[in-house]
């Protein structure tokens, strides 16, 4: 009598990858919404004016799927759109929000109404000029603004004050200031004319006023902040105030992303 079969072993079941029947994180679903960044979103969550199938979240730690009804202030999400990008010459004047608790004027209300609701990548000073990213999907302006995303921002600087090549290269160390650690600066001087110079400045980690704090370290103060490229997109000629679609192909290519839709980005 032949022995009897030993019973197969089952395989210990894997915990569902993101963007399986498991769903995405709600924050993430939010911001490829174009409602904000995910960081804004779970800033929502924390204030109460979420709600998952009419129940309030509390915790940005909850899975969605398509199934899901996700809405903000009682409102439903809008079903996600085609990712798009564009380059924006920001001029000097403008906060780079949404509103302003002075008073002051925004970039988002000077912009065409056909963009429908964007967010920036990373954000330029009231008086900094140049090259602003804007994008309808926040997770996309969260992956493309974090330090470890590694690109690189580069900066037209006028300044004032005397200044040589030797006092710039100190920045390529990193520099503290006032107990905050800013990386390495590349700083090239283009050219000086008396107490007034211009300089090339690179850096990647982006931190809020950082050219400006790092060269008034030197004794130097800022005139002028215009920045030039962002990563592998350029201001380029692109007039003050207006704004350019960047063709899909070109950023998804950049960002590794490979599908269209919002809803199915990958990363």
């Amino acid at each position: 009598m032949p022995a009897p079969k030993k019973p197969e072993k089952q395989k210990p079941e894997r915990p569902n990858a993101p963007g399986t029947h498991d769903g995405d994180r709600i924050a993430k679903v939010i911001a490829r919404a174009g409602i904000c960044s995910r960081r804004d979103a779970e800033k929502l969550i924390a204030e109460g004016r979420v709600k998952l199938n009419g129940e309030l979240v509390t915790s940005p730690a909850r899975n969605v799927t398509e199934t899901d009804l996700v809405s903000v202030d009682d409102k439903p999400l809008a079903q996600p759109e085609a990712a798009r990008m564009w380059r924006y010459h920001k001029p000097a004047g403008l906060v780079t929000t949404h509103k302003d608790e002075k008073g002051r004027p925004t970039v988002f209300a000077g912009l065409p109404k056909s963009l429908g609701r964007v967010v920036s990548v990373g954000r330029l000073d009231f008086n900094s000029e140049g090259l602003l990213l804007l994008t309808n999907d926040g997770d996309i302006a969260r992956r493309m603004e974090v330090p470890s995303a590694g690109w690189t921002r580069v900066y037209r600087v006028r300044l004032f004050g005397k200044v040589t090549q030797a006092d710039l290269d100190r920045l390529a160390e990193g520099t503290t200031i006032d107990g905050v650690k800013y990386g390495p600066i590349i700083a090239d001087l283009e050219r000086s004319k008396g107490v007034y110079a211009w300089a090339r400045v690179s850096l990647k980690e982006g931190k809020n006023r950082e050219v400006k704090r790092v060269m008034e370290s030197l004794g130097l103060k800022v005139a002028r902040l215009i920045r030039v490229s962002y990563g592998p997109f350029q201001l380029g000629h692109l007039a003050e105030g207006q704004v350019e679609e960047i063709p899909a192909r070109l950023w998804r290519e950049r960002l590794g992303i490979g599908r269209k839709k919002r809803g199915a980005l990958e990363g």
